[in-house]
């Protein structure tokens, strides 16, 4: 047999390795996580249906995963990151999850994440050659 590695842009083998990984996983959970995937995304738009923030995750067997939160500069200042994040951690409960994760950087939302009670379990310095990359965790009461 010959073999090739071929360094291309292709989303159905792209959506093929993800498939054979998530089959594979699939195979070691608890039957009553098995096929336990949902997107959530969050919007937060204004009176002319314009975005000016969200929140982009997904559940993923136990847990759900904040893969995007951003709500623009001028908004900020009205706590609807926290309002976000409050309306994600229902969603989550109400899927039955185990704990909510996420990450960011340094000069991100290190602190807001931290002041609505996540709580870093890791990082990786020298992120951008200045940074520090941190992920963070938060326990839900089921």
């Amino acid at each position: 047999m010959s073999f090739q590695i071929i360094r291309e842009i292709n989303n159905d083998d792209k959506n093929h390795i993800n498939n054979e990984l998530y089959k594979y996983n699939l195979a070691h959970f608890p039957e009553d996580l098995r096929g336990r995937y949902e997107q959530i995304n969050l919007f937060l738009k204004d009176e002319n249906g314009l975005v000016r923030g969200g929140l982009l995750g997904e559940v993923c067997w136990n847990w759900l995963e904040i893969h995007t939160l951003i709500v623009d500069e001028e908004t900020r200042k009205f706590g609807y990151g926290s309002k976000l994040l409050m309306e994600v951690e229902q969603f989550a409960l109400e899927k039955k999850c185990d704990f909510i994760k996420v990450d960011t950087l340094s000069f991100q939302a290190l602190d807001f994440y931290k002041k609505n009670g996540y709580q870093v379990f890791g990082s990786i310095d020298n992120v951008g050659r200045e940074f520090t990359h941190y992920y963070l965790k938060k326990d839900l009461n089921i």
